[in-house]
């Protein structure tokens, strides 16, 4: 865009490229609704006032604000790639995501990034990268892929990567482990998110210290408080397993709102489509007795600060036109987006579009040794440890429970909703298998599995009985991934996820339907979770506490280490 140019209609001396009449605006800097018209020259607003155009709409009076930001979102959670996710979020006002691709990442490496970040081009959305902190999350499972810091410097030069991803090993921070310090000076200067669930006191005090700008782990007000209080950016989460929005809402007041915005984290397509993206956190909080243009602010100009995007956040001149209309203030609904000028949805459709690259084609992911692939978990005791799943949460309970023993070997107690729970290895083929015990998934019969694991993705199977177990892992691999519901020797429903064991080849309507299936056939099997596929794939996770199962085994998250299944 030529300076003088802009300048020159700017002043009102030549037609803008586009009018939008009879606005009123929300001002987030200001707080205020402004009735106005927007003038737009190629990709940016010029000016707020009385504007001709070459084309102009009128609005009717509607509301206009800034295109909404999602503040840390792992889009493979969304399970299609970056522009399927975009016909998904758009229409609902999300213009801008800052995604962390570590999913992908702990399968495929730097080969998975550069995957995400190819697909992310030449769409209806701005895509940004955090690269991936911690690949593997600890040294307590198997991925794919280790990166170093080494590698995740070559990323520096990338146009859309802003800083590090959310540093999930914050014992590897507090303690100075040489190998977690090296990560934090190579992005020296750059943006370094957090996660540092329930961390406090001095090893809090250490996290900060370290440079850590925010976190989005909190779930209680106090955490958020005590972060807040040390300068930290908090992101309010409303995921599809870990919704903590609403509890979060009693912080958001005059002197904290502009340090808080919202992040989707892990979100599914059946959420995305029924209750929304970025648009649905800003109705909760409104419901939840936040002002509407605070909440505004929160999804767009204090992530646009907090990423130093500095050209985005606000309807203002020289800021880019990346617009969402809607009629209702207290629950906005997007009826129109602009992206940079341009109309990229209307009515909750996305208005179509050329993508000109083919897609990059990936390398098989799925490896197993079914030679050592055993789920028998032979008695050396009764008391064991056992996940305990807290409904809405991906923090788990400690458990130890007294196990029945028949023929020498630990079964599940469904009576008790007890099932057994597996990770199999299944990246490099070791035959590792890490064994236990999950309750209240509440299956009376049959087995899911998932390729979906945070964040090492190797298969992750819980059921009432082996055969249905081997069954499910079985149809996951000769999808080449996915999600997948058994009873006995009968696959019940399926949900393939070709590309690297995380999204699927298919459009995202496609994704929902079968979405809906799996979790239909697991719920006439007994489950009650809201995804009971999230929630599994979240017990996986070692650096989530109380307790989580890995390939190594139990992990004993606040220990820090591996611990026996069986107790004395």
């Amino acid at each position: 865009m030529e300076l003088a140019e802009f300048i020159k209609v700017a002043r009102g001396d030549t037609p803008a490229d586009l009018v939008l009449k009879n606005a009123r605006v929300v001002n987030v800097f200001t707080g205020q609704i402004q009735e106005c018209h927007i003038a737009i020259l190629e990709t940016r607003i010029v000016g707020l006032g009385d504007y001709r155009g070459r084309e102009e709409i009128d609005l009717g009076g509607r509301y206009v604000c800034p295109g909404f930001i999602d503040a840390h979102v792992h889009i493979e959670s969304a399970m299609v790639p970056p522009n399927e996710y975009a016909r998904m979020v758009v229409p609902r006002g999300t213009t801008t995501v800052v995604a962390d691709p570590h999913e992908i990442a702990n399968v495929l490496g730097l080969e998975g990034i550069r995957y995400m970040l190819d697909m992310a081009k030449y769409n209806p959305l701005s895509v940004y990268i955090m690269a991936p902190s911690c690949v593997p999350s600890t040294d307590k499972e198997t991925t794919g892929a280790a990166l170093y810091w080494y590698d995740l410097q070559t990323l520096l030069h990338e146009e859309y990567v802003l800083g590090l991803g959310e540093m999930m090993n914050y014992h590897g921070v507090i303690n100075g482990q040489p190998e977690v310090l090296d990560r934090l000076r190579a992005f020296q200067g750059r943006i370094k998110d957090g996660h540092a669930p329930g961390l406090q006191g001095k090893g809090l005090m250490a996290y900060v210290a370290a440079n850590i700008g925010s976190d989005h782990e909190c779930i209680s007000p106090e955490e958020a408080l005590r972060k807040l209080e040390l300068g930290m950016f908090i992101f309010l989460r409303e995921a599809t397993t870990a919704r903590n929005l609403r509890d979060l809402l009693p912080i958001v007041n005059a002197h904290t709102s502009r340090r808080l915005c919202f992040c989707s984290d892990d979100r599914v397509p059946a959420d995305l489509m029924d209750e929304g993206h970025v648009d649905h956190m800003i109705r909760v909080a409104i419901e939840g007795g936040v002002d509407p243009v605070t909440a505004i602010r929160m999804a767009t100009l204090n992530p646009s600060e907090y990423f130093q995007l500095h050209d985005r956040g606000a309807v203002a001149p020289a800021r880019r036109a990346d617009l969402v209309v809607f009629s209702d203030l207290k629950a906005p609904r997007a009826e129109m987006v602009f992206r940079n000028g341009k109309l990229v949805a209307r009515d909750g459709q996305v208005i179509p579009w050329v993508r000109p690259k083919p897609r990059p084609v990936l390398r098989s992911s799925i490896n197993i040794n079914w030679a050592k692939t055993n789920l028998r978990v032979p008695a050396d005791g009764r008391r064991v440890r056992v996940l305990g799943i807290i409904p809405g949460q991906i923090v788990t309970e400690h458990l130890i429970e007294e196990m029945p023993n028949h023929d020498g070997e630990i079964i599940p107690d469904v009576e008790r909703d007890i099932l057994k729970l597996a990770v199999v290895e299944r990246h490099l083929a070791t035959g590792r298998v890490g064994l236990g015990f999950v309750k209240g998934l509440g299956l009376r019969e049959g087995a899911v599995a998932s390729s979906v694991a945070h964040d090492h993705h190797n298969i992750v199977v819980t059921g009432v009985d082996d055969l249905s177990m081997m069954t499910a892992i079985q149809a996951t691999v000769a999808t080449q991934g996915g999600l997948t519901v058994a009873s006995g020797n009968t696959v019940l429903a399926q949900l393939p996820l070709p590309i690297a064991g995380l999204m699927s080849d298919q459009p995202f309507e496609t994704v929902r339907r079968q979405m809906d299936e799996v979790t239909d056939a697991a719920r006439k099997l007994g489950c009650r979770l809201h995804d009971p596929f999230m929630t599994l794939s979240f017990l996986a996770l070692p650096v989530i506490p109380a307790l989580k199962l890995t390939d190594h085994g139990l992990v004993d998250v606040e220990r820090n280490e591996v611990v026996s299944l069986f107790v004395e």
